[in-house]
C-alpha cells in the first residue's frame, strides 16, 4: 500500500441489519445512496482520506453484516479497530434495543483504547421517529459515546460522523493515548511523505522523519 498518509485508521460499523450501514459506507465514500436494500454478506470495506490538523489519515472502513448468522464473521473485525460506529435506525425502537448487545461484543473483542460512535440513523424518516433525539443523547453519555443523528439518503451528518471521529482520534494521539508501536490499537503509522498537495497547496506534516543511519 501506498504511504501518502500519516496514520491508517481502521473503523468499523455495527448494528442490526437493515439501519443503513452500508449505505452510510456508500455516502461517506461515493456521496451516493441505493434505495435497494441488499444485505451485506460477511464484511465489506472502503477507505477515504481525511486531512486534520496537517495529519492525513487514512480512514479505512468496514461494513459488517448484521444479521444473528453472520455475528461470529463480524466479531473477529473488531479486533484492531480504533473506532466503532454503532448504528441505530430511529425509526425502528428494537435496533435501539440491540446497541447495547453491539456494544458488549465490541469491548469484548476490541482494544480498551476504541472509541466509540453512536449514530441514530435515517434522519429523514423524523415523521416515523420512534427513538427521540434525547434517548439516543442519554445512551451515548453514559456509554462515554460521541452522538450523532444522520442519515445516508440525504447525506445529513455523514461526513461530521467521520471528520469528528477523526478529529477526536488526532487529539488522542497528541495526548498519547495510544501505543503506536501495536497496530492492536487501530492505528498503522504512515511510512511515507512528509507533505501532500492539496488543491494547490502545499501541507506539511509534523510527523517526524527517521533518520537514516550512515554505513
Amino acid at each position: 500500500m501506498s504511504s501518502n498518509f500519516n496514520y491508517l485508521l481502521k473503523y468499523v460499523i455495527i448494528g442490526d441489519s437493515g439501519v443503513g450501514k452500508s449505505n452510510i459506507l456508500l455516502r461517506f465514500i461515493n456521496d451516493t445512496f441505493s434505495e435497494e436494500f441488499k444485505s451485506t454478506v460477511g464484511v465489506e470495506f472502503a477507505a477515504k482520506n481525511i486531512l486534520i490538523n496537517k495529519n492525513m489519515y487514512r480512514v479505512q472502513v468496514w461494513d459488517t453484516a448484521g444479521q444473528e448468522t453472520f455475528r461470529s464473521i463480524s466479531r473477529a473485525y473488531y479486533k484492531n479497530s480504533v473506532c466503532a460506529c454503532v448504528v441505530y435506525d430511529i425509526s425502528n425502537y428494537s435496533t435501539f434495543e440491540s446497541i447495547q448487545s453491539w456494544i458488549d461484543d465490541c469491548k469484548i473483542q476490541s482494544s480498551k483504547s476504541i472509541l466509540l460512535i453512536l449514530i441514530g440513523n435515517k434522519a429523514d424518516l423524523n415523521d416515523d421517529r420512534q427513538v427521540t433525539y434525547e434517548e439516543g443523547e442519554q445512551f451515548a453519555k453514559r456509554n462515554n459515546m460521541i452522538f450523532l443523528e444522520s442519515s445516508a439518503k440525504t447525506g445529513y451528518n455523514i461526513k461530521e460522523i467521520f471528520h469528528k471521529s477523526v478529529k477526536q482520534i488526532d487529539q488522542n494521539i497528541l495526548d498519547n493515548k495510544y501505543d503506536l508501536e501495536n497496530e492492536s490499537c487501530g492505528i498503522r503509522v504512515g511510512e511515507g511523505r512528509s507533505s501532500f498537495t492539496i488543491n494547490g497547496d502545499d501541507i506539511v506534516s509534523n510527523k517526524k522523519k527517521k533518520k537514516k543511519k550512515c554505513c
